[in-house]
């Protein structure tokens, strides 16, 4: 909800600056240009590590006939439920490392999560200008945002996840009912292990995003607003 709710700011904002719809949109593709270009490649590796025959790659916008703006798209053979799934998720898995990467080791939120997790805020307060005063911050909270805000799978993406996530649910049940109870035992600790990382990782990964989102929207909503009162008649624009 909130990434697009940013997008849509972002291109009313493009717009109250350019006053041309088309030069908007091409602003706004640019402006994640980085995001979009690993999520398609993530698409198009993962489709061909699978061994799924690919056709047109494309990182150009283009406006959908049901008004949606499309970003980029990778042309890939319609497979099996399972393949299918991964590619969809392929952009999620690898842009979701990156921002991981880029957060903890580049932006210093690893420091502030821990601060806010123990209440010190007063640390955080004086953290935060020692962060942002680091070389190369900014470039690497942009390359964070622009990955953290095309990283989700589309609605094309998320068409295979119905099955795969059944086919998850029904293996965990059937592991409650395993006959041998010391191997059951076994087989749930061991499934609870990588089940609670994968948790913590997907954690990491939204907690971060909602972050960098939470401290784009406002600047982002306050200048579409200001343009929009400076707009009205009399005021000069």
């Amino acid at each position: 909800f909130l990434q697009r709710r940013l997008h849509l700011e972002t291109q009313s904002l493009f717009f109250l600056i350019t006053r041309r719809k088309e030069i908007a949109l091409i602003l706004f593709s640019l402006l994640l240009l980085p995001g979009v270009f690993l999520h398609e490649c993530s698409h198009y590796l993962m489709a061909r590590i699978l061994g799924v025959r690919t056709g047109k790659f494309s990182i150009a916008p283009q406006t959908m006939a049901d008004g949606r703006l499309r970003l980029g798209f990778v042309e890939a053979a319609s497979t099996d439920f399972l393949r299918d799934g991964l590619i969809g998720i392929a952009p999620l898995l690898v842009g979701g490392a990156f921002v991981v990467y880029i957060g903890m080791n580049y932006l210093g939120l690893e420091v502030i999560w821990e601060g806010v997790l123990r209440s010190e805020f007063v640390m955080i307060w004086k953290i935060v200008p020692k962060l942002y005063s680091q070389t190369d911050f900014w470039l690497w909270f942009y390359f964070a945002f622009t990955i953290s805000s095309t990283m989700f799978p589309s609605v094309s993406d998320r068409r295979a996840w119905l099955p795969l996530g059944l086919i998850l649910i029904g293996f965990i049940m059937l592991l409650f009912f395993i006959d041998s109870q010391v191997s059951s035992i076994a087989v749930l600790e061991n499934l609870s292990r990588y089940l609670n990382h994968a948790i913590n990782t997907a954690n990491s990964v939204l907690v971060i995003s909602l972050f960098i989102h939470f401290l784009v929207f406002p600047f982002v909503w306050f200048f579409r607003n200001a343009l929009i009162q400076l707009s009205r008649p009399g005021l000069g624009l």
